[in-house]
């Protein structure tokens, strides 16, 4: 029985549709919430950034739901909205990102948001973001996956693993030539990290120098809000 050949122009061209889909759906999050999440590096500070051209939500009503956004929102709406912000900044799933709230929710004596503050910035892919190792959270993502990234000299494949304050946090020597880290001393020379992560620019090593605080995360996100929401 003769095999049928796949078309090979056609199959490539439904990748390459399928990673359009994919890349435009960070820009659709976007304007769902209405806010830039930065989501898309570089392009979400040009011009060519699709909620400058779009400021309404995707979809063939979207238009009318920006006009109901206008309108004052109910308790629910505000904290849904403010859950789903949080959630899509850092890229997490829901069942991943409620059992974060949850975790900081059930200790006793610690402040709420500043711990959840703490645990989604200790997170090691978001840490290789804020060092200036990777364009956004999603690229970041990636590298820890494919085990471009060490931590105290060890491999580390995890993106949710969690860092603790001491530890290091390295470009693994043997991915150096890899294209994507060809223009990373261009990008470092004029990065600053955060106050609560050391850089050796030269080495490409950070370090955790101190637990993040509540001022990590987005100022204008409303944490008291997001533990209401799952408190219900």
């Amino acid at each position: 029985m003769d095999r049928v050949r796949p078309n090979v122009a056609e199959f490539k061209l439904e990748i390459k549709n399928f990673n359009m889909i994919a890349a435009d759906s960070k820009c659709r999050v976007c304007r769902r919430v209405g806010q830039k999440l930065f989501l898309k590096s570089d392009k979400c500070f040009s011009p060519k950034c699709t909620l400058v051209k779009k400021s309404y939500p995707p979809g063939i009503h979207g238009r009318k739901i920006l006009k109901r956004r206008r309108s004052v929102l109910s308790e629910y709406g505000l904290q849904l909205k403010e859950k789903q912000r949080l959630k899509f900044f850092y890229g997490l799933r829901e069942k991943q990102f409620s059992r974060y709230i949850q975790e900081a929710t059930g200790k006793k004596g610690v402040d709420s948001a500043v711990l959840i503050s703490k645990i989604l910035e200790l997170r090691l892919d978001n840490a290789v973001f804020r060092l200036g190792f990777a364009k956004s959270r999603s690229s970041a993502r990636q590298l820890v996956s494919h085990g471009h990234i060490v931590v105290n000299g060890r491999k580390i494949t995890i993106p949710s693993y969690r860092l603790k304050k001491g530890d290091e946090i390295a470009v693994r020597p043997q991915s150096f030539d890899k294209k994507v880290f060809s223009d990373l001393d261009l990008i470092l020379k004029k990065y600053n990290p955060p106050a609560w992560l050391k850089l050796d620019k030269t080495k490409k090593i950070g370090q955790v120098a101190s637990f993040p605080g509540l001022d990590a995360i987005p100022p204008d996100v409303d944490i008291n809000a997001i533990i209401e929401f799952y408190s219900r």
